[in-house]
């Protein structure tokens, strides 16, 4: 048995309750002897991939990989044909672990189903793992934004050492229950929300869907949530007062509107952690249970982590609050590269060894680090200008009739590049929204054009998908 994951290895005990998915629910002794079987079937595998619903069988087909050693590639249960056939190919998957709810006939791998597995000893498994080649845990494959989806290789090694700075960085304890509805094909729903669990040997709960009313029913102390998921629940009164008795919420995957920061901290009566990660580097800054939480800055370092500024000309930008600059990382988390792609690995760290994550952002003195956002398309640069889009876009949501906002920098021939913003609203026709910006911020900075939009398109995890907005 892996030590990645102490709470099926009896560490904190057992209790008949540990992990609710839904109506489903398992104490850690009945999940370790669920994954055993199924792991039992994996033992000749090398790389499996699951359909990763919402669901207990989700959990029970990941945990299986890590404790037989197979390396399991998470797959969205709605990708379509051409994503899932690519992830497929270029993971070397020998099976999927059907865990239901996916029309994958088509498929052409052997499927496994997850919700029936053969009954066997326990005591197999570890040492069927023993017999296979090492390889990573998981393979993470990247939203794809650029191309077709990478799959970032994940070791435990950096699994187990990003969970255990997270866990000291929010206090995270056996006493907590944590609380979430996040895909279990991300980092943050699975890594963090179920591994970090089971690492932990706090209790889970997984409500399938990130519903308000959910959230507001599970009474836990510590919830996960994307900004999506945090502009609802403070929206509701009475599902944010729910939450009063929670300990930390915790909000990741995109930046969180102030807006949104300040209504949580006044209807639940404290403030949200914020933190920032991506696949490639796991989670590397966040804000402490213990310390500041300041509105719009994703705080310090997590243990054993270094970041630095970096400009265009590959100089070091100073740390005065002001400076926009690509953040690079070194961090103990770190992914092992592109599975079949070295020549982007390599493209993927400066020659010193730092990682570039692609990402602007800004350091203060005191080390707080606010992202901007992705250099491609969240740093404009305007007759002169750098402007981080984040700032503009929560000059945008100060105003009472604009409900979501998304900033663009669109090429033009005078200024090289233009600020034009969309929002979702109401009552918006007739306001000077551009003006509304100059009001609030340097007059440089105000969207030169703004469009009012039904709604902005997002992908699973609440992202703004900019790309589409540019086509």
């Amino acid at each position: 048995m892996s030590s990645l994951l102490p709470a099926l290895d009896g560490a904190f005990g057992d209790h008949r309750d540990a992990v609710r998915v839904g109506d489903d629910v398992v104490g850690w002794e009945e999940l370790r002897r669920r994954a055993a079987d199924l792991g039992e079937r994996l033992a000749e595998r090398r790389v499996v991939a699951v359909t990763a619903t919402a669901s207990m069988d989700t959990v029970v087909a990941v945990v299986a990989g890590l404790l037989t050693g197979v390396t399991v590639v998470p797959i969205a249960s709605d990708s379509g044909p051409m994503e899932r056939e690519h992830i497929l190919r270029d993971s070397g998957a020998q099976v999927v672990i059907d865990t239901g709810g996916a029309d994958w006939n088509e498929m052409s791998r052997p499927m496994i189903s997850a919700g029936a597995p053969v009954r066997i000893g326990a005591g197999s498994v570890a040492d069927n793992a023993s017999k296979l080649r090492p390889g990573p845990a998981l393979i993470m494959y990247t939203s794809g934004t650029t191309g077709l989806p990478k799959g970032a290789l994940l070791s435990q090694e950096a699994i187990a050492a990003n969970l255990d700075a997270l866990a000291a960085a929010w206090a995270w304890t056996p006493d907590d229950t944590l609380v979430h509805g996040l895909p279990l094909f991300h980092v943050h729903g699975l890594i963090l929300g179920v591994l970090g669990a089971l690492r932990v040997g706090s209790k889970l709960v997984h409500t399938v869907r990130p519903a308000p009313s959910a959230y507001a029913s599970a009474r836990g102390s510590l919830y996960f949530g994307v900004p999506t998921v945090w502009s609802r629940i403070a929206a509701s009164e009475s599902a944010a007062g729910a939450l009063r008795g929670s300990r930390l919420l915790v909000s990741g995957s995109a930046a969180l509107p102030v807006p949104v920061f300040d209504g949580l901290r006044s209807l639940v009566g404290h403030s949200p952690v914020e933190r920032y990660g991506m696949t490639e580097t796991l989670i590397s800054l966040s804000t402490r249970a213990d310390g500041e939480r300041r509105p719009g800055h994703v705080g310090l370092p997590l243990h054993g982590v270094m970041t630095r500024l970096v400009g265009d000309d590959g100089a070091a930008l100073p740390h005065d609050g002001e400076t926009i600059g690509e953040l690079h990382v070194r961090t103990p988390s770190m992914f092992s590269g592109y599975l079949n792609q070295p020549d982007l690995t390599a493209a993927s760290y400066a020659e010193d060894g730092w990682f570039k994550t692609g990402d602007a952002a800004v350091i203060g003195a005191d080390g707080f680090h606010r992202i901007v956002g992705r250099q491609t398309t969240d740093l404009i640069k305007s007759g002169g200008y750098r402007i981080g889009a984040g700032e503009v876009e929560d000059a945008l949501l100060a105003h009472p009739g604009v409900a979501e906002a998304a900033v663009v920098g669109w090429p033009d021939a005078d200024l090289g590049q233009k600020i034009v913003a969309f929002v979702v609203g109401s009552g918006l026709e007739t306001v000077d929204l551009s003006e509304f910006v100059a009001e609030r911020l340097s007059i440089h900075k105000r969207p030169r054009e703004v469009h009012v939009v039904e709604s902005l398109p997002r992908n699973a995890m609440g992202k703004v998908q900019k790309a589409k907005l540019l086509e």
